[in-house]
């Protein structure tokens, strides 16, 4: 859910925080990169949302400008997402954060019998 007073503040990165600073938005774009997606896809891809804060994270990512939301008038409904200009302007930032945490991650790399079990939120997923 968006906290209005981070979106309204006269702060500009306040405001940015406001947009991106929950911690499901920045996977979900990065999720989508620079494909088109489905919804059923990013529901399988992140499995530790719920459909319906997926949806909401969705909607405001749309109503953000940073979600582009392509419905097809067919049978059965079909909804695909990609990012706008404003998303696919994100994707270097979000680049830089992973690169930063690479660098200064406290906990060890888990091995090679551990990555079985571990989560990846990759784009090629």
């Amino acid at each position: 859910m968006r906290d209005e007073r981070f979106c309204n503040s006269n702060c500009p990165f306040t405001r940015a925080i406001g947009t991106i600073g929950n911690k499901w938005k920045p996977i979900i774009i990065n999720v989508i990169s620079t494909r088109t997606v489905r919804f059923g896809q990013l529901d399988s891809i992140i499995p530790h949302i719920s459909r319906k804060v997926l949806t909401e994270q969705l909607k405001e990512l749309e109503e953000d400008g940073l979600l582009e939301r392509i419905a097809y008038k067919e049978l059965p409904p079909r909804v695909e997402y990609k990012l706008s200009e404003k998303g696919v302007a994100f994707l270097p930032i979000l680049e830089s954060i992973k690169e930063w945490n690479c660098k200064y991650e406290v906990a060890p790399m888990p091995s090679e019998a551990d990555k079985k079990s571990r989560i990846s939120y990759s784009r090629t997923a």
